[in-house]
């Protein structure tokens, strides 16, 4: 299994020197670059995301560390820059990993091993959960609670806490909204705003900005958020083979 990398850097000798490094590091693939994170916001937050994205931290258009705060659900952010100081804010970001310029291949290497390891370790829990369950500690003293995947139907932050809409019920926990999405298989949850998970399963009508679930409530779809849902929506979608 190859795995895909993308590489983020306003100058253009770092994006040079990294591509170098991926192409001839096997088991690597890299399906672009671009200078200006502005041009990469549309494939790192879609269903054709990379695996690993180096990001430099400081650039004009767009901070490193903002685009990764968009982008690190949907791939494994790596930072790279010339500044040290940047090291403790970037794992912050919850960035995999943070390489110093100048790089070399050595470093660049242990990277990619954790990296692929980590990777491999996602996929296969992420595979054994679907369908499935995840417990949660209720806001009850001594109370755990458990829940279906598909009993789920959205998910709303609360400053500290989330509250989990189930078809059993509500429950609130103290959890923000990343601690769970990193735990529902993105076959099925999407983030629509900065408030709000669904299941896909529960959606009746997409309007605008304006997501309708079945059980009544409609939903704000946030502008940072709206592509990569339309995209989940866009694999179910029945097309007609017409060319008219």
């Amino acid at each position: 299994m190859n795995f895909t990398c993308y590489v983020i850097d306003d100058e253009a000798d770092s994006v040079a020197l990294m591509t170098e490094y991926i192409e001839k590091t096997p088991g690597l693939d890299l399906i672009g670059s671009a200078t200006n994170p502005l041009h990469s916001l549309e494939i790192l937050t879609s269903k054709n995301a990379p695996d690993i994205t180096f990001i430099d931290v400081d650039m004009r258009q767009l901070s490193g560390m903002d685009l990764a705060g968009m982008v690190n659900l949907y791939t494994t952010v790596v930072f790279t820059t010339a500044f040290p100081e940047y090291a403790l804010q970037a794992f912050d970001k919850e960035a995999f990993d943070f390489l110093l310029k100048p790089i070399n291949y050595d470093r660049f290497l242990k990277c990619i091993q954790k990296a692929k390891r980590k990777i491999n370790k996602h996929q296969g829990t992420e595979l054994l959960s679907k369908d499935d369950f995840f417990n949660i500690k209720s806001e009850i003293k001594g109370r755990i609670i458990k829940i279906r995947f598909d009993q789920v139907i959205y998910i709303e932050g609360a400053v500290n806490y989330i509250e989990i809409f189930t078809t059993e019920g509500k429950h609130m926990t103290y959890l923000t909204m990343r601690d769970i999405e990193r735990h529902l298989p993105k076959s099925v949850f999407v983030r629509i705003h900065r408030s709000f998970i669904i299941n896909i399963n529960f959606v009746s009508i997409t309007e605008r900005a304006q997501v309708k679930m079945k059980t009544g409530e409609s939903l704000l779809l946030g502008d940072h958020y709206k592509q990569r849902f339309l995209d989940l929506m866009d694999e179910h979608l029945v097309k007609t083979d017409r060319n008219s």
